[in-house]
């Protein structure tokens, strides 16, 4: 792909590195907010500036935040003996939009996948454990992907668990095995949450 300006090229390369977006894409991106208001432009460079210079993980969930605690966990409405354990920010979302859950999250932050070099100390299992060895924790909620990753997690996690005695569950199965939770339609998703099941029984 021939350029006629360097700086068009490198705002090409650096766009086509987001997912799903390849050179043509990029460039028709690119393109068009050449064509867009300076003004516009520049509102989109500063909010991306200020989204990796000013965002938080929350301290007690890991969730993305804006604040060193999060929305949710600071809401005194929510039962904060039930934890639901997902694997990142997207899956929060998809739980939240059925608003059927009102208790606390944990976002793991990933799976365990040996083949990507992921193991359970990359994910936020020990801080996890350390919620629960304060015994204000009456019930985990796995609601993890359908996937091996997924279930290799959970089993994962439950074992550490056992010495605690803490209730675990796991959502129902009315997430096709092999989907990815936040793809998931909102009412099956509910409905799942609502209808979890013991943990010992999934296996």
């Amino acid at each position: 792909m021939n350029f006629s300006s360097k700086l068009l090229e490198n705002a090409v390369n650096e766009v086509s590195q987001l997912p799903g977006i390849g050179k043509r894409t990029a460039l028709r991106l690119v393109l068009h907010l050449l064509k867009q208001p300076t003004s516009q432009t520049h509102q989109l460079a500063n909010a991306l500036k200020m989204l990796v210079d000013d965002i938080n993980l929350c301290k007690s969930c890991h969730n993305i935040s804006d604040v060193e605690i999060c929305e949710i966990c600071s809401n005194p409405n929510r039962n904060s003996e039930i934890i639901c354990v997902v694997e990142d920010v997207r899956d929060v979302m998809a739980i939240e939009n059925t608003a059927q859950f009102k208790g606390l999250y944990h976002v793991l932050g990933g799976k365990i996948s040996p083949i990507e070099g992921v193991g359970p100390q990359n994910l936020t299992i020990d801080s996890l454990i350390d919620k629960i060895k304060k015994g204000t924790i009456k019930e985990v909620i796995f609601a993890l992907s359908s996937t091996i990753e997924g279930d290799t997690t959970n089993f994962y996690i439950f074992k550490q668990l056992e010495p605690f005695g803490v209730k675990t569950s796991t959502i129902a199965r009315g997430i096709a095995i092999g989907d990815e939770l936040e793809y998931a339609d909102e009412v099956t998703l509910g409905r799942s949450i609502v209808n979890r099941i013991p943990f010992e029984n999934s296996l």
